[in-house]
């Protein structure tokens, strides 16, 4: 018999095989980990490259920047100049809620693209177009362009003299100089700046001829003065004062104005106000410019703003083609994300809603500046003494608070004349409906946000950044302090993104040298699973800390009142209240229980930290299955203390709780919103018994339901209508929105209130749209709150923040007609026996 073989060969053999797979293994998941760093990269890198510019200076009626701290900005002006006093007047720069307009705003717009705004000012019989859109590429960017159209209005006389400025800056290193023009009087054709800073490389920025007639005049003056050429003047300023627009504008007219009166003005034969008002033509170098043009009648111009990185300068025929191709776009992209549903199908709905929408998303800006800041930590801000509201309110007056910063910040705003700044639990409301349209650009923001975070946790509620933005405050709002909270509405939109990704079908692409532009960034982090798990991987750690923040520093009193709840940890207060206010709620001078008292517990902050803690289990699922527990545990201790904290069985609702003059726990019933808030944040059972009585509560016309929407505040509690009444009456749109919304889960779903939700869902969500639609087409704009006893629309005016969340309600499902159902209360209590 032969010998066997040798064993060592075969185990080299073996080991070599092992060798072989494990390398092919660790080399396998290092290439599979480049191409996902490269896809990555690609993707943030095209996703810079079509946020980069846009009109995010909310504040300005038109102006363009983009989002990086020291850079190039643009805005328009305009004004009637008939006679000597109408520029002081008439001068339109920076949006006012009582400038004569009748209506303004994007008609349509996307972000990545750009869109087409109108503006209707009666007070200077004229309506003004403006058309921007961009070209992304090169290594700066890439471009951008804008077309002002001027068409007078019916009944203005057709030789109106309209003056048109553009005020451009330049902030930081780098150059920004005009080029010469025609003559020493000014430009006849096109008006050339060149630049370059380090951001954005060399640029060129050129005004062009466009169409329109130009005033002339016989008068004597003109054989010194010229006629009604386009003007620059070129000056150098402090950067600090480079946002004073209108100011510097004035200053330097002021200027003009004066040396012209004194060499030329004869009272008995007084030249044209145009010609008076014209600015001296004086070109160079310098870090503002001031473009001034006067046209008579009708008229129209192209800026166009060309990347020297782009490769091409652009063109009026390339801003043409690029505003038809940017509407086709939004016209199809809007039917499809906002399918409006029945019975809203009419063409007019669709305008409405593409308006709505437009406004909520041309309204997102671009901030940058310091913050002020109280940091003093100060005792009475423990808030732990009977009083606590008097001690709070002398240490405030008494700490000097400091500059933080600088800062940034990208987000939308509320409103662009009135609040156009960042509002913390505003910005969660307005990305719901963002988040439909474009998901990253939703978690940009929500990063931009988050980036704000100080090591505690803490992010201010307002972000009032910079000199321009405190400009529109009075200073005792401007102070933030890192005790104060603020809804956590971020956590709606994180949830979104987590569900999607939960929902993305297939596997990782291969991956591309370039994505296709457009309808893919939309979604890229979605379409690339390990992308939008790398962004869940670093938002992570901070939605933590600020959960933990939260818990931390609002913490409510239970062991030293020796209060009955199934948790000892679970209670929560809102720090800074004040005898009439609690400003950190989000709901104002909603009533509270008086006086105010450190044993003082909220339901709706603990139906955030509820909503939080739900999120964060989310979240945890995908990405850190381990700490689930954590935030489960803390969720149902919040579900089971609502119950034994916040309960009134004898009034049907949840209600703030207190402690009486015995020191014992009480309950202080405002039936409203603060009562349904745990509906609102989704933490009932749809089979939960005291649902019925809630659905009672909101299907009453006695207290909330009215037929324009559900009321803030009961008409039967005694501070219905009082004070300032804010929050003590009028329909907001945010909380009417998540009543229709949960109302629609209910109707969806088996339990034993489906038909009755049904019925309240089809009828309020029909209200809530009519009612914003009537104000709006009577007055021309999006209101802040609607009246409950009228339905129109009142206080802030153009407020197309959460008051945009009707185009979500008009794409909700138009459900089957219900059958008849009892009346709400003899259902539960019928459920009870």
């Amino acid at each position: 018999m032969a010998p066997p073989p040798p064993r060592q060969p075969r185990q080299l053999s073996l080991v070599l095989t092992l060798f072989l797979l494990c390398f092919n293994v660790l080399f396998g998941q290092a290439a599979a980990q480049e191409d996902e760093a490269i896809l990555n990269s690609e993707i943030a890198r095209l996703n810079n490259q079509s946020l980069l510019w846009g009109p995010y200076r909310p504040n300005l009626y038109f102006g363009v920047r983009p989002r990086i701290p020291k850079a190039l900005m643009t805005g328009l002006m305009w004004g009637k100049v008939e006679t000597y006093t109408d520029y002081q007047t008439s001068l339109r720069y920076t949006c006012e809620q009582n400038e004569g307009m009748k209506g303004y705003g994007w008609d349509e717009y996307d972000t990545r693209r750009g869109g087409v705004q109108s503006i209707h000012d009666t007070e200077n019989g004229i309506d003004i177009t403006t058309s921007f859109v961009k070209v992304p590429g090169g290594a700066t960017g890439g471009s951008w362009a804008a077309r002002v159209k001027g068409r007078l209005q019916e009944g203005v006389p057709s030789d109106r003299k309209t003056a048109v400025i553009l005020y451009v800056t330049q902030e930081g290193l780098g150059t920004l100089e005009a080029a010469k023009g025609d003559d020493e009087n000014g430009y006849e054709g096109h008006v050339t700046l060149n630049g370059n800073s380090a951001a954005l490389g060399d640029y060129k920025l050129v005004l062009t001829k466009g169409k329109g007639k130009h005033p002339k005049s016989d008068h004597k003056v003109t054989e010194v003065r010229g006629d009604a050429h386009t003007v620059v003047q070129s000056l150098t300023y402090q950067e600090e004062f480079l946002w004073q627009a209108k100011g510097i504008v004035f200053k330097q007219l002021k200027e003009s104005v004066d040396a012209f009166v004194e060499k030329y003005f004869d009272k008995e034969d007084p030249p044209p106000a145009w010609q008076v008002f014209q600015l001296e033509n004086r070109p160079g170098a310098g870090n503002v410019h001031i473009i001034q043009r006067v046209f008579e009648g009708d008229f129209e111009f192209d800026i166009l703003f060309s990347s020297a990185s782009a490769g091409k300068e652009l063109s009026s025929a390339d801003l043409t083609r690029e505003i038809q191709e940017a509407t086709e776009s939004f016209g199809e992209r809007f039917s499809s994300v906002f399918a409006i549903k029945a019975p809203f199908t009419a063409e007019k709905y669709e305008k409405f809603g593409r308006s709505m929408f437009s406004n909520l998303i041309g309204g997102i800006g671009y901030f940058f500046g310091e913050s002020v800041v109280d940091r003093s930590y100060a005792p009475e801000y423990e808030e732990d003494h009977e009083g606590f509201w008097e001690e709070a309110a002398a240490a405030r007056a008494r700490n000097k608070p400091t500059l933080e910063g600088p800062y940034e910040l990208f987000t939308s705003v509320p409103s662009r004349p009135f609040f156009p700044r960042g509002f913390l639990w505003d910005e969660g409301f307005h990305l719901i409906p963002i988040a439909d349209w474009d998901i990253d650009l939703a978690m940009e923001i929500v990063k931009s946000w988050y980036n704000l975070m100080d090591e505690d946790g803490w992010i201010a509620r307002e972000q009032i950044l910079g000199a321009e933005a405190r400009s529109k405050v009075p200073e005792e709002f401007q102070t933030q302090y890192p005790h104060y909270a603020n809804p956590p509405t971020l956590f709606f939109i994180v949830d979104t993104f987590v569900n999607r990704l939960r929902n993305a079908n297939g596997t990782m692409p291969a991956v591309k040298e370039h994505l296709s532009q457009g309808v893919s960034l939309f979604s890229a982090s979605i379409d690339n699973v390990e992308v939008g798990l790398e962004y869940l991987r670093r938002l992570y750690p901070l939605l933590r800390r600020q959960f933990y923040w939260f818990k931390k520093t609002q913490y409510g009193d239970i062991k030293s009142y020796d209060r009955d709840a199934y948790s000892s940890r679970e209670a929560y207060r809102w720090r800074g209240r004040t005898l009439t206010h609690c400003l950190t709620s989000g709901l104002d001078d909603y009533p509270r229980p008086q006086p105010p008292h450190p044993g003082e517990l909220h339901v709706d902050l603990m139906s955030w930290v509820g909503l939080m803690a739900k999120s964060l289990a989310n979240v945890a699922e995908v990405i850190a299955p381990e700490e689930v527990e954590d935030y489960t545990k803390v969720l149902d201790g919040i579900e089971h203390n609502l119950d034994d904290l916040h309960w009134s069985e004898k009034d049907g609702c949840y209600c703030d709780a207190t402690i009486d003059e015995f020191e014992e726990h009480q309950l202080v019933c405002h039936k409203g919103y603060i009562s349904l808030s745990p509906f609102l944040t989704g933490l009932l059972k749809p089979d939960s018994p005291k649902l019925g009585k809630i659905l009672a509560l909101i299907g009453d016309e006695e207290e909330l339901w009215s037929p324009y929407g559900i009321r803030s505040l009961s008409k039967k509690d005694e501070n219905y209508g009082t004070a300032e009444n804010y929050w003590r009456s009028p329909i907001w749109i945010n909380i009417n929105y998540l009543i229709i919304t949960q109302l629609h889960n209910l109707a969806t779903q088996e339990g034993p209130y489906q038909e009755t939700a049904r019925d309240m869902y089809q009828r309020l969500r029909k209200n809530v749209v009519e009612t914003i639609y009537n104000s709006w087409e009577e007055t021309g704009f999006a209101w802040e709150q609607y009246n409950p006893e009228t339905g129109k629309g009142q206080r802030t005016q153009h407020f197309t923040g959460w008051t945009s969340l009707v185009v979500k309600i008009l794409a909700m499902e138009d459900l089957p007609e219900a059958a008849p159902v009892a009346p709400v209360e003899s259902q539960y209590v019928k459920d009870e026996l």
